[in-house]
C-alpha cells in the first residue's frame, strides 16, 4: 500500500512529484547519502527542491517496527511549521507498505534560498561570528524555536549547527528532524540536557561566555540565573565529557 501527498502550488514540481514511484526515477544533484538514505536537488522551474528518499525504516528493530524515520522527518517539520518555528517547507510525502512492513518513502522540501549551514558559518574565521549583532539576532531565534520544542516536551534529538540553517535576510531555519519525539519525566530531562550540550558543543569555541549565557537566558526566559539554572548549565557543560 502506498500513501503520497503533494502540496506545492508549483505546476511543474506537482507534475514531477506526481507520485512515489515517480520521485524514486528522479534524477538530480546528488547532495548527500546515508546507508538508510540519500538526498538529491531538484529544479523546477524558478524553484529548487530537496528529495530525500529513504529505502530504510531505520536501524535495528525499527526497520520492521514502529515509526519509519521518513514518517517521522515530514511529521515533525510540519509539526513545528505549526509550532511557528521556521522550517524549509515540506511540500511532497509518503511512503510505501508491503504485508505492513516499510519498503520505501519520500519527503521533499522546498529550498530555503540563500541559506547556509551554522556549522560552515562557524568554519568561516572572519565570518558572520565576529558580528556582535548577527549572533545576537541568530541567538534569539534560535533561543525561542529551542523553548518552543522544549515547552511541548519534544527533543530534537540531533540539535547541531548543521541542522540549522540562516538566510542572507538573517533568519533561521530548522532542518532535518528524523529522530526527535516526545519525551516525559526524567527522559524528558536527559534528552533537553542533550540537545543545549549539542548547540554548545561548538558555540563553547566559537562564542563568548557571555554570548553563551544570553542564549541560555533567552532560551529560559529569564533576565538572571537561578538556583535551578545552574544545575541545568553544569549538567549541559558536562554531557560530552570525555567523548570528544
Amino acid at each position: 500500500m502506498t500513501n503520497w501527498r503533494v502540496t506545492t502550488d508549483n505546476p511543474q514540481a506537482a507534475r514531477v512529484f506526481s507520485s512515489l514511484e515517480a520521485v524514486f526515477a528522479l534524477e538530480g544533484e546528488f547532495i548527500t547519502n546515508d546507508p538508510l538514505s540519500e538526498v538529491i536537488r531538484v529544479v523546477c522551474g524558478d524553484q529548487r527542491f530537496y528529495v530525500k528518499r529513504y529505502w530504510g525504516g531505520g536501524k535495528g528493530l525499527r526497520r520492521y517496527l514502529g515509526r519509519p524515520r521518513v514518517k517521522a522527518e515530514w511529521q515533525n517539520l510540519r509539526r513545528f511549521a505549526n509550532w511557528g518555528i521556521a522550517v524549509a517547507p515540506v511540500v511532497a510525502w509518503g511512503m510505501e507498505r508491503r504485508f505492513g512492513v516499510f519498503q520505501r518513502g519520500a519527503m521533499i522540501t522546498l529550498e530555503v534560498p540563500d541559506t547556509t549551514d551554522m556549522a560552515a558559518i562557524a568554519r568561516q574565521p572572519d565570518g558572520c561570528l565576529s558580528d556582535p549583532a548577527w549572533v545576537r539576532a541568530i541567538s534569539r531565534q534560535l533561543a525561542r524555536a529551542t523553548r518552543i520544542l522544549h515547552e511541548h516536551k519534544f527533543v530534537h534529538n540531533d540539535l547541531k549547527w548543521r541542522n540549522l540553517l540562516v538566510n542572507d535576510a538573517g533568519e533561521l531555519f530548522l532542518i532535518d528532524c528524523p529522530s526527535g519525539g516526545f519525551w516525559f519525566g526524567p527522559f524528558l530531562s536527559r534528552r533537553i540536557v542533550k540537545d543545549l550540550a549539542c548547540l554548545d558543543k561548538v558555540a563553547k569555541y566559537r562564542l563568548s561566555r557571555s554570548q553563551r549565557l544570553r542564549f541560555y537566558l533567552d532560551y529560559r526566559g529569564r533576565q538572571r540565573l537561578a538556583n535551578d539554572d545552574k544545575a541545568l548549565i553544569r549538567k549541559v557543560l558536562a554531557y560530552f565529557e570525555g567523548r570528544e
